[in-house]
């Protein structure tokens, strides 16, 4: 599970399950000119408030925020964890509602309930699973809602000219070779093991010197065209296919990691995880660059 693919719909719904919780703990009844004394039960003295409100609306949350958290969608007879949980939190509101007018249920029909309305535990359980199904309903299709609940972090600031860098391979930050280069190349100067020309002597072999041109090998390590790697992020997870054209996806880019962009194909890109592995990403839109 991947909480951080979570929306803020779906943190929407999270909270009014909260609220939900609590309202279950207050007063199901309100009684005319009950004393202050009066012991009024809570909407979990009633079987019928706790299976078609409580519960319903718990269960129904919980549904869309595991379904929403899955990196591969789960089906049950057909229908997707999140549509159950859709369904469950519509279905609480709808009896939240009937609870709101009825209260007292057939006991009204005796005449032996006169003064007995709403109580606010059960005004809560209302405004809480409305909240909850207008949540679950909206979140596909209002863009505001569709947001990741937690942000992706900020990539690190580049370090000073001269500064020890941070961090390891895959992270901002990190030292990375130049886009088509390879570490330990010949002729350049100042990597680990390679001489360089001492001041007022003669250059090593292998090493370009003045008004020569540079070897073949050089020119064809720089990047072609204007393209430069950078770092960017998903707002939401989106396969990553392999390089030769397979439908069977490789991996999933999750939202609040970075991932690096190293090629561009047309409208696609060439990205790589933080294990190494490379593939397309064909959707680079919203995309969140580091």
């Amino acid at each position: 599970m991947n909480i951080r693919s979570l929306t803020r719909g779906d943190g929407v719904v999270i909270g009014a399950a909260v609220l939900l919780l609590i309202a279950s703990f207050l007063d199901i009844y309100s009684i005319d000119g009950a004393p202050d004394s009066a012991e009024i039960p809570s909407l979990w003295g009633s079987g019928s408030v706790v299976l078609g409100v409580v519960l319903a609306g718990v269960i129904g949350a919980a549904l869309v925020v595991v379904a929403r958290a899955m990196p591969q969608p789960m089906k049950v007879a057909g229908l997707d964890l999140g549509q159950f949980g859709i369904a469950f939190s519509v279905f609480a509101a709808w009896c939240a509602l009937g609870n709101i007018f009825d209260p007292a249920g057939a006991f009204d029909n005796n005449g032996g309930a006169s003064g007995i309305n709403a109580g606010l535990g059960l005004i809560l359980a209302l405004i809480a699973t409305l909240l909850m199904a207008a949540a679950a309903v909206a979140t596909p299709l209002v863009p505001a809602l569709k947001g990741s609940l937690i942000p992706a972090s900020r990539p690190a600031a580049p370090q000073p000219y001269g500064g020890q860098p941070q961090g390891g391979y895959g992270y901002p930050g990190a030292p990375q070779q130049p886009f088509g280069g390879q570490p330990g190349q010949p002729g350049q100067p100042g990597q680990p093991g390679q001489p360089g020309p001492s001041f007022g002597g003669q250059p090593q072999p292998g090493q370009p010197q003045p008004g020569q041109p540079q070897a073949p090998q050089q020119a064809q390590a720089q990047p072609s065209g204007d393209f430069s790697p950078f770092w960017f992020a998903v707002p939401v997870p989106r396969p990553l296919f392999a390089e030769d054209g397979s439908p069977t996806p490789i991996a999933e880019l999750a939202p609040g990691t970075w991932y690096l962009a190293v090629e561009q194909r047309g409208a696609n890109l060439v990205a790589q995880t933080q294990d190494g592995r490379r593939g397309v990403l064909q959707d680079a839109s919203g995309i969140q660059r580091g």
